[in-house]
């Protein structure tokens, strides 16, 4: 591949500081096992970025992105696996094939022509590896987060036909799915009945999942702009709180959710 200064710098750095007499001890203890965290870490920051559209940050981010593959890559060239370079060959290579409409001769009509061919292709790479696995969910990562790969497994058995016709029956299944919630609540205490309470908040998760799925909104995306209410509003609190002279710790919750409404209100007017 060809080289660059700045890339060839970034893989000199890398190496000299998982060089075994010259270089940092943290660097040198870590594997793939104990990086791998902060890959996905990395992953989140560079989504927050994008969610504040912060381009400098968002630059920093992909930077560290960047780190953790020229991590990956030095420790497997260490064990003569493979470098960065076979990293860099082995999407290149990928991506093309994956594009024939772009880099060759197929025809296609539109985004859905484009993900049937991908699939397609796909499935085809994991024949030729000799993986047996012929289920319309083959291929789907375990290691996921839980919610991207129930997303994935929902879109993925829509696609033989398995599927809710529209979000108004999905809607009627969270109800039920809430409803069992619920009367495993009425069993008792929590305790006592954290398997069954597990396995009921599972389904309801999954259902919720789904809906998104059908309002074709990011279930990523969805509970990090509510988690930003969230905080933003928590913050907004304590603020008042603390304005009065008061500590939010020290106030009912009558008290504190009358803060919590008149931030909601705040942000109406503001």
């Amino acid at each position: 591949m060809p080289a660059t200064p700045e890339l060839d710098r970034l893989l000199g750095i890398m190496a000299r500081l998982r060089d075994p007499l010259q270089g940092c001890p943290w660097d040198l203890q870590q594997d793939f096992a104990s990086i791998a965290p902060y890959t996905i870490e990395e992953a989140y920051e560079v989504a927050d970025a994008i969610d504040r559209g912060d381009l400098d940050d968002l630059k920093d981010e992909l930077g560290d992105l960047l780190l953790q593959v020229v991590f990956h890559a030095q420790m497997a060239q260490e064990q003569g696996a493979f470098g960065f370079a076979d990293v860099a060959r082995t999407i290149s290579d990928k991506m093309e094939r994956r594009h024939p409409h772009v880099f060759a001769q197929v025809q296609v009509h539109g985004a859905d022509d484009v993900n049937s061919n991908w699939e397609a292709i796909k499935r085809a790479e994991r024949a030729a590896k000799g993986h047996a696995d012929t289920s319309a969910l083959a291929g789907i990562s375990g290691g996921l987060p839980e919610w991207q790969r129930a997303v994935k497994l929902q879109a993925r058995a829509a696609r033989v036909g398995f599927d809710w016709p529209g979000p108004a029956p999905v809607m009627d299944k969270v109800r039920e799915e809430l409803d069992e919630v619920a009367a495993e609540f009425a069993r008792g205490p929590v305790e006592e009945n954290q398997a069954r309470l597990q396995e009921e908040l599972g389904d309801l998760l999954f259902v919720c999942a789904n809906l998104a799925r059908h309002a074709k909104v990011d279930v990523g995306a969805a509970l990090r702009l509510a988690n930003h209410k969230f905080e933003r509003r928590f913050r907004a609190m304590e603020a008042q709180a603390e304005a009065a002279g008061q500590s939010m710790g020290a106030l009912d919750l009558e008290a504190q959710e009358a803060l919590w409404q008149r931030a909601k209100d705040a942000e109406r007017t503001g």
